[in-house]
C-alpha cells in the first residue's frame, strides 16, 4: 500500500537517485503475542478494535534516530496545509504511524507522538493511505526532486502568495473556438506576471476565499 505508489513516477526516480529513502515496517514484527496480534478490544466497551501500545512503543523505540519526528495520521489531528508540509522538509527522519481500526491506544499519543496530522474532516479505511499523501507532499519539496526548482514557489498554496495558482495553457492556442488569453502569447514577461497575479487573486476569491482571511494560510 505504501511501497507501490511511493516508488513510482517522480518520487520513485528521486528514491533511485538517493534524494530520499522510504522504509516500510510491519508492526507485527514487534508483537509479543504468539499470534502476532497488534490490536485488542477497547476498555470501556465500544465497537471495533484498538491498536495496542506495546508494539507501537517497541517499533518507535527501535526506529527513532536523533532529530526524528513522530507523526500520527489521524482525523483528530491538525488539518494538513502547505505550511505544515514545508515545515517537515528540513526534518532528517520522519516516522509516520498509520492509524487503523478504531484508533490507537492513547498512551502512544501522549508519550511518543510529536504531531497529529489530519488530511481533512473525513474518515479513511487505513492510515497508510493518508501517510502516502503526506509523504508525497513533503518529498516533492525536497531539493532536486522536481525538475524545475521554481515549481513549488509558483504553485497553489506556496509561501510566496498563499493563494491558488493562475490558470495555465498549452498548445494549440485555439481549440474548438476556446482561445488562450492573448497576453500569454506575446512574450512580455512583466505583463504576463501581472496577469497571473490578478488571475490568482480572482480564482482564490471565487474558489477559496478563506485563504484571503487573516486567519487563513494565505492571510495578508
Amino acid at each position: 500500500m505504501c511501497s507501490g505508489p511511493l516508488g513510482e513516477s517522480i518520487l520513485g526516480k528521486a528514491q533511485a537517485r538517493g534524494l530520499w529513502e522510504l522504509g516500510v515496517h510491519d508492526l507485527r514484527q514487534w508483537s509479543t503475542d504468539k499470534h502476532r496480534r497488534v490490536d485488542d478490544t477497547p476498555f470501556g466497551g465500544g465497537q471495533g478494535m484498538v491498536m495496542q501500545c506495546g508494539p507501537l512503543f517497541a517499533a518507535v523505540e527501535a526506529l527513532r534516530t536523533p532529530g526524528c519526528r513522530v507523526v500520527l495520521m489521524t482525523p483528530q489531528g491538525r488539518r494538513l496545509d502547505q505550511r505544515i508540509v514545508e515545515s517537515y522538509t528540513s526534518c532528517p527522519h520522519i516516522i509516520i504511524l498509520c492509524g487503523h481500526y478504531e484508533g490507537i491506544d492513547h498512551r502512544v499519543v501522549e508519550a511518543l507522538v510529536d504531531d497529529e496530522i489530519s488530511l481533512g474532516d473525513y474518515i479513511l479505511t487505513n492510515g497508510a493511505i493518508a501517510a502516502n499523501l503526506f509523504t508525497d507532499a513533503v518529498v516533492r519539496l525536497l531539493p532536486g526532486v522536481l525538475g524545475d526548482e521554481r515549481s513549488p514557489a509558483e504553485e497553489s498554496f506556496s509561501a510566496a502568495t498563499g493563494m491558488l495558482e493562475a490558470p495555465c495553457y498549452t498548445r494549440p492556442p485555439d481549440f474548438r473556438g476556446m482561445k488562450v488569453p492573448e497576453i500569454l502569447l506575446g512574450g512580455h514577461h512583466a505583463k504576463i506576471n501581472a496577469w497571473k497575479a490578478s488571475q490568482s487573486l480572482l480564482r482564490t476569491q471565487a474558489l477559496r476565499p478563506d485563504l484571503l482571511k487573516p486567519s487563513g494560510p494565505g492571510g495578508q
